[in-house]
């Protein structure tokens, strides 16, 4: 319940005042259900910066997080 009031707060905040939001989040529920734009860090290099659906996809991201399959 706490994230989904988060995510809430999060927009109002970002709609009613016209402003952007930095967001460092680990539980990508929350990040691909709010972020516009992501960026992601393998051991402090950005490896991918994308919208959630090329993040998803991308095997940088993939390789880094996951494993190799």
């Amino acid at each position: 319940q706490e994230k989904i009031e988060l995510m809430q707060l999060i927009r109002f905040i970002r709609d009613a005042f016209n402003v952007g939001i930095l967001l460092i989040e680990h539980d990508m529920k929350l990040v691909m259900n709010i972020c516009e734009l992501i960026t992601v860090l393998d051991h402090g290099e950005t490896i991918a910066v994308g919208t959630p659906e090329q993040i998803q996809t991308n095997p940088r991201v993939i390789e880094a997080y996951l494993g190799q399959g």
